[in-house]
């Protein structure tokens, strides 16, 4: 096998099965593709997924302990293939994602990971083309970080990096994608394409989840160095939480003018951030939604954070 494609799974079939029928669909030859699900319920029971012909498709099933880290190194090493192509159980790929990225990985000696934009229809919802425009800020260039719904790198790349990190519950692709940038450029590239299936559309749902990513922000820092393009992602919550308890605290104290202060620049980042993604967006969601999104989003990383370091502190 050339390519396997590891995809770790909880929950939902129906999205796991569209995932697995944009690789069936894929414009190459399949007699040199493998799927590796890896899956946390009990039993797999869709018949789509179960008889597609097209692939060889094996399925490996694991306590609900595990971390996706841990799905996805129990993937690789199910596997005997040349290149990994590790999915999200949730994403469509365009049909010449396989031909594209074996060439954009190609394309540089350099080069050791590349992974394809994202993309949604016009009829969106606000909050996914929020997602998308945050995805492909930087499209067509070398970047620091890769989200981990869809890379693709070859073997001795992941064991040189040591695989994905089984300590963290989420980050993990963050952290692992750091590492591989150690070894060489990582490409991120718009010949090919992705639809996040289950990306967040509406605001409580994104809350939620950004409290559930935020728990492991602490965890993913220890054991790498910080480069200063990450730097804001863990200071401007901080930042937002200490002075939005300023302005409260002002307000019990009755020092207003000192609370209009402390209250603007608690917004000051919240207004920096929609500016800038108002403009990546281009005009495809207003700016009230932009805003929306991050006065919920700040809150909720802020929450997150300061549950994992309770995490950090028991380790």
């Amino acid at each position: 096998m050339l390519i396997s494609f590891i995809i770790p799974h909880k929950g939902r079939e129906e999205l796991l099965t569209e995932t697995v029928a944009s690789i069936a669909n894929q414009n190459t030859d399949l007699s040199e593709v493998e799927v590796i699900i890896v899956t946390q319920n009990k039993e797999l029971t869709s018949e789509s997924l179960l008889s597609n012909n097209r692939l060889k498709i094996s399925i490996e099933v694991r306590p609900e302990s595990d971390t996706i880290s841990a799905l996805r190194n129990v993937g690789a090493k199910k596997s005997s293939a040349d290149y990994f192509a590790f999915l999200d159980a949730d994403v469509a790929l365009s049909e010449n994602w396989i031909s594209a990225m074996r060439a954009e990985l190609n394309a540089n000696t350099s080069r050791v990971l590349v992974s394809a934009v994202q993309r949604c229809e016009s009829s969106a919802p606000p909050l996914e083309k929020i997602r998308t425009a945050l995805s492909n800020a930087t499209t067509d260039s070398d970047v620091r970080f890769l989200p981990g719904r869809n890379l693709l790198l070859a073997r001795e790349t992941f064991d040189a990096a040591g695989g994905f990190p089984e300590h963290l519950v989420t980050c993990e692709d963050y952290y692992f994608t750091d590492k591989v940038h150690e070894l060489g450029s990582l490409y991120y590239s718009s010949k090919a394409t992705y639809v996040h299936l289950g990306e967040d559309k509406q605001y409580k749902e994104m809350f939620d989840k950004e409290i559930w990513r935020g728990q492991s922000n602490l965890q993913s820092i220890k054991g790498r160095p910080i480069p200063l393009s990450e730097l804001p992602s863990f200071l401007v919550p901080v930042w937002v939480l200490l002075f939005s308890l300023s302005t409260i605290l002002s307000v019990l104290t009755l020092n207003f003018g000192i609370a209009s202060i402390n209250l603007l620049l608690t917004l000051l980042p919240v207004f920096l951030y929609a500016i800038r993604l108002y403009r990546i967006a281009d005009g495809s969601v207003s700016f009230n939604k932009v805003i929306q999104f991050y006065l919920l989003y700040f809150p909720a990383r802020i929450i997150g954070t300061i549950a994992g370091l309770f995490k950090v502190i028991n380790i």
